[in-house]
């Protein structure tokens, strides 16, 4: 179920970017006529993860400061932060998460303008927005969100370079199914060489920087929910100011370094932790990162760096399973787990 879900990644981001297309654009229209100034994202999960990406995406190409909301303050302790004029964004792929929809409630309560992004047409979370986009993946079965977390990053892509009009990344967007199916075609041995570098690893890190900061964090996650291995997510450059001192021989490391403003720096951390015997599994397009790695998996030339995400968790998400599968669990049925959480 797993893996059948994650090889519809290409036609679900074809679905969202033909017919979702008109529904971003209103939603941008409305938006420019309110003259945001900064973004307020509530999520949890590997929707939190999406939200990290919109803070690259947002920053970089439409100058919004994205924060991310302390839900806690909103249902808790019942001092919620006044947001003015800030567009308050609720992600998830349920939509029915209680503490997520206080936040976008308060939201319109102060005022703000108000967005759902979720794949459940009529949840909570549509109910208090002022507007909504549809992921439109199809029903998302598993438990790991796979599909439901690359059309998140693809509606934000979408909404960013609708609200700056920019025809150019437009255009660009077009082509991120291409560029995730190419992802997907990664051979059963590369795959199982990688899962095996890290099967036997109790904990390890996944590093990551700049658009591809969310990924760190999503690898992370896909690998504790399904194969139970503590992998912490960092920045290339937070890594420097400490938590080097912990790489040894063998110590296990996943490390994403895509063609862009970022890659050269980590790059040389990926040359730091090797020479101090680290085991990296790289994913990358660049040759010379693949070539100091352990388990080298390849992505495809000629993505933007703003839309890399997409395509670069792909094989990820491949590898949390079939780490899963080498630890001799069912990467279906992770324990403890169940596919809407409603936290308070």
């Amino acid at each position: 179920m797993l893996l059948r879900e994650i090889a519809e990644q290409p036609e679900s981001l074809r679905h969202l970017l033909t017919d979702g297309a008109s529904e971003v654009e209103a939603i941008a229209h409305a938006l420019r006529a309110r003259a945001v100034r900064h973004v307020v994202i509530a999520a949890r999960g590997s929707s939190d993860n999406a939200a990290r990406y919109a803070q690259y995406v947002f920053g970089a190409f439409n100058r919004l400061t994205v924060t991310l909301a302390t839900p806690s303050l909103f249902t808790r302790y019942l001092t919620p932060p006044r947001m003015d004029d800030a567009l308050v964004v609720g992600i998830s792929q349920s939509g029915e998460s209680p503490d997520l929809v206080a936040v976008v409630e308060e939201g319109r309560r102060q005022g703000c303008a108000t967005l759902a992004i979720t794949n459940a047409a009529g949840s909570p979370l549509t109910e208090v927005a002022d507007h909504t986009l549809l992921l439109r993946a199809g029903p998302e079965r598993s438990v790991a969100a796979t599909k439901t977390y690359t059309a998140q990053l693809l509606a934000l892509a979408m909404l960013s370079a609708a609200i700056g009009d920019d025809s150019r990344r437009r255009e660009e967007l077009q082509a991120v199914p291409s560029h995730v199916a190419a992802a997907l075609d990664v051979d059963d041995g590369t795959m199982n060489a990688a899962a095996a570098a890290l099967e036997d690893a109790g904990h390890g890190v996944v590093i990551g920087r700049g658009f591809n900061y969310a990924t760190a964090f999503e690898i992370s996650l896909k690998a504790k929910e399904l194969a139970y291995v503590a992998v912490e997510p960092y920045s290339a450059a937070d890594f420097q100011h400490g938590p080097i001192a912990l790489i040894d021989t063998g110590f296990a490391a996943i490390v994403v370094n895509m063609a862009g403003a970022v890659s050269q720096e980590v790059e040389e951390l990926l040359r730091a932790i090797t020479a101090r015997g680290a085991r990296p599994v790289v994913l990358s397009n660049l040759d010379s990162s693949l070539s100091l790695a352990l388990a080298p998996l390849r992505l495809p030339a000629g993505i933007p760096e703003w839309l890399s995400p997409i395509a670069a968790v792909v094989p990820g998400q491949l590898l949390a399973f079939h780490l899963s599968r080498h630890r001799g669990f069912d990467p279906d049925q992770p324990r403890g787990l169940s596919k809407v959480t409603r936290t308070t």
